[in-house]
């Protein structure tokens, strides 16, 4: 039988992305960038987000493609961002369908249409097309919440991101893979989950302490704890990440979270007791089928 650690170890590697998965999303994205290359004045693009950042759980939805405009479409810039996004959602129509085609706060995402189960499939389900234009040292993307434009740098947010993992021994970005894991198979009740990672920032202090289990037994209680509080972009830029989150939802959410904690709170007690066996079921029971029984 898998010892608890045991366990997590393998859980940790069944989240990480796989050698097919990469490609698909490799393929499906170089698919979508020749065609927005055929459609826009396209200065450059690169891959974005969670993905880029390796924080991207299973199943693998919405990568983020970066569409940094040229000057010969400056001018949506004078309009409303949702003449942007109107545009690119009607170029990635002509390829893809109108039924695969969803505009959102601020990308268009393109739907593949994966029929196979979430934990079953390797394949890329979803990418989100972010149109920018490049500001200073960062960009400018559409938000369709707010006045005007948001200000945004990825690379900040990747940075911080690989400086967290280096200083938690390299297990950071796997704790925030297994609460999205968690997240995903709750109903999402933390949105966007980006800010699961820029919480992940404040609440998880390294050193890693060896045990996967009492990190996230830990990670729960410290979510719940400090849910309340504003939590601004780690670049500085734009909005505060935690503005999708109503009362309403962060009560919702604090509770889902109590609950993970009491939940990871009782698995911990059973290995404890040596009943291993229902410890790993405690766990799957907590996380999902990903986690292993053997």
């Amino acid at each position: 039988m898998l010892t608890i650690d045991e366990a997590f170890a393998k859980f940790k590697t069944r989240l990480e992305l796989t050698d097919k998965e990469q490609k698909d999303a490799s393929r499906r994205q170089k698919e979508i960038r020749a065609h927005m290359d055929s459609k826009f004045d396209i200065d450059t693009d690169f891959l974005t987000g969670s993905y880029r950042r390796w924080t991207k759980t299973k199943p693998l939805k919405d990568v983020d493609i970066f569409e940094v405009l040229g000057d010969k479409e400056r001018h949506y810039r004078s309009k409303p961002p949702s003449v942007l996004l109107a545009a690119v959602h009607d170029a990635l129509v002509e390829k893809y369908g109108a039924d695969r085609v969803t505009t959102q706060r601020r990308s268009v995402s393109v739907d593949f249409g994966v029929s196979a189960p979430d934990d079953e499939t390797e394949e890329v389900m979803s990418i989100d097309v972010v149109p920018a234009f490049a500001k200073d040292d960062h960009y400018e993307i559409p938000d369709t919440k707010t006045p005007g434009w948001t200000n945004t740098n990825p690379k900040v947010h990747e940075d911080k991101a690989v400086d967290a993992n280096k200083a938690f021994d390299g297990e950071w970005k796997a704790l925030v893979r297994m609460m999205k894991y968690w997240n995903n198979h709750h109903e999402k009740p933390i949105t966007p989950s980006f800010l699961i990672e820029v919480m992940a920032l404040g609440v998880l202090h390294p050193p890693f302490g060896g045990s996967f289990a009492r990190e996230i037994q830990s990670f729960f209680h410290a979510l719940a704890d400090r849910l309340d509080e504003p939590w601004p972009d780690p670049a500085g830029l734009g909005p505060a990440v935690s503005d999708s989150m109503d009362a309403t939802r962060r009560a919702k959410a604090k509770t889902a979270l109590l609950q993970g904690g009491s939940a990871a709170t009782d698995a911990i007690r059973l290995a404890r007791e040596g009943k291993i066996g229902d410890a790993l079921k405690a766990w799957r029971a907590l996380f999902g089928p990903l986690f292993p029984l053997s």
